[in-house]
């Protein structure tokens, strides 16, 4: 007796390879479709870590130029802390603004002490083109990255400083927009 040989796959094992494809496609197609939320969570906590460093070297060097008298930063104009802790201080940004020895919670503050962009006078225009935006919020402001279900809750809060010398508060991202 004469054994055939098979030249192909059955039926049950092309039905089984596409049902196994099929379980891979719909468990793995979700997670590469948030590979883009991913990126823009990551983005924002980057952004609040800058942020929060930029911060800490803002009052760092407020606190050094206090009242002194200092030299004009190159293209920017003069930077000047008086003992109030306000006014600007020279970074490589160009000037940033001071209020209580942090950086203020606007543009020409906390935005421009961070370097979320690179420019020495930062805009509302400059951040859109960077994934950014900002709003104002109840003694601060909120800095939100765009591209998101909705970029208010894609964001997080900085509130200035009080009193002199007591730090700003930084909040805790919001992703639920992201």
């Amino acid at each position: 007796m004469q054994r055939r040989q098979q030249h192909g796959f059955t039926m049950i094992e092309l039905i089984v390879v596409i049902v196994i494809l099929g379980v891979l496609a719909a468990v793995a197609l979700p997670r590469f479709t948030n590979l883009q939320r991913d990126a823009r969570i990551a983005k924002l906590n980057a952004a609040r870590g800058a942020v929060n460093a930029a911060s800490a070297m803002v009052f760092g060097s407020a606190v050094a130029r206090q009242n002194q008298v200092q030299p004009a930063c190159a293209g920017f104009g003069t930077p000047n802390v008086n003992l109030a802790g306000n006014g600007n201080i020279c970074t490589q940004n160009g000037l940033v603004n001071v209020t209580l020895l942090y950086p203020s919670s606007n543009l020409g503050g906390v935005v421009a002490a961070a370097g979320l962009i690179q420019a020495p006078a930062p805009t509302n225009a400059l951040l859109q083109a960077e994934g950014y935006s900002t709003a104002g919020v109840a003694g601060g402001i909120q800095v939100q990255v765009t591209g998101g279900s909705a970029a208010a809750t894609c964001s997080f809060n900085y509130l200035a400083a009080t009193a002199l010398g007591q730090a700003p508060t930084i909040a805790s991202v919001v992703t639920t927009g992201c």
